[in-house]
C-alpha cells in the first residue's frame, strides 16, 4: 500500500493478515490500511474517583460474563466467541465514554478556537499520510475514525497529533504543562456493519452529552 490511502482501499481487520500489537497500560493493535476507531482525552478529564468508579463497573461487567476481573481477563476475553467478545469490549467502551461525556475537567475543547485547532491538525495530512472518515472534538476528548498505510504510521501520527495540538493549545490559551492524557484508546474495525456503527456513534456523541451548537466540532467525509 502506498502512503496515500483512498476510500477504495479502506479495509477491515483480518486476523489472517499481518498485524502488530504494542503495549502501554492498554494493548494497541494495528494493521496496514485497516479502519481504526481512536479516542484520546484531556489530562484532567477523568479524576481518580471517577476512574475508580469505572473500574468497579468494568469489574462487575466482567464478572457477569464469567471472567475474573482480577486475573488476565484480556486473554480470557479472547476465548469467548468473537461476537460475544466484541459486545463486551463495546460495553466497556460505552461505559468509559459515558464518563467522558459528563464533561469533567476544564473542558478547554469546548472553546471553538481550541476545537478548530484540533480539527485543522487532523485535516492537515488527510489523504496523504492517512485517510479520515469521521471525527468529533468534544469538550474533553476526541474521537477519530480513519485508516493508516502502515502499522507504524498509526502510532507515529497519533503521537504527532497530540504533541502538536498540545503545543498549539497551550500557546493559544497561554498555559503550560501536559494537555492530553498519555494513553489513548484504539480499536480495529471488524466489518462494514461495525464501521457504520462507529460513524453513527461519533455523529451522535454531542447529543448524548447534551451539548449545544458551538460546544463541539463534528466532521464526516462526504461520498
Amino acid at each position: 500500500m502506498t502512503d496515500c490511502i483512498n476510500t477504495d482501499e479502506l479495509r477491515f481487520f483480518d486476523r489472517n493478515d499481518d498485524f502488530g500489537v504494542s503495549f502501554g497500560r492498554l494493548p494497541h493493535w494495528s494493521q496496514a490500511g485497516t479502519v481504526v476507531f481512536i479516542t484520546w482525552r484531556t489530562a484532567d478529564s477523568m479524576p481518580r474517583n471517577v476512574i475508580h468508579q469505572w473500574v468497579s463497573e468494568r469489574n462487575k461487567l466482567l464478572q457477569e460474563c464469567g471472567l475474573d476481573p482480577f486475573g488476565d481477563w484480556r486473554s480470557a476475553l479472547k476465548s469467548l466467541p468473537d461476537s460475544r467478545a466484541l459486545a463486551v469490549k463495546w460495553q466497556l467502551i460505552e461505559r468509559f465514554d459515558e464518563q467522558l461525556d459528563s464533561c469533567r475537567g476544564a473542558c478547554e475543547l469546548r472553546d471553538p478556537r481550541v476545537a478548530q485547532c484540533v480539527a485543522e491538525s487532523l485535516h492537515k495530512f488527510d489523504g496523504e499520510r492517512y485517510l479520515l472518515t469521521d471525527f468529533v472534538v468534544m469538550p474533553n476528548h476526541v474521537h477519530v475514525l480513519g485508516a493508516f498505510p502502515s502499522e507504524e504510521s498509526l502510532r507515529k501520527q497519533l503521537a504527532g497529533w497530540k504533541r502538536f495540538q498540545a503545543r498549539q493549545i497551550n500557546t493559544l490559551l497561554d498555559t503550560s504543562g501536559p494537555f492530553w492524557q498519555v494513553e489513548d484508546f484504539d480499536h480495529l474495525v471488524r466489518s462494514e456493519e461495525q464501521f457504520e456503527h462507529y460513524r453513527r456513534y461519533i455523529a451522535s456523541n454531542p447529543a448524548r452529552a447534551a451539548l449545544k451548537e458551538g460546544e463541539f466540532l463534528h466532521w464526516t467525509r462526504q461520498p
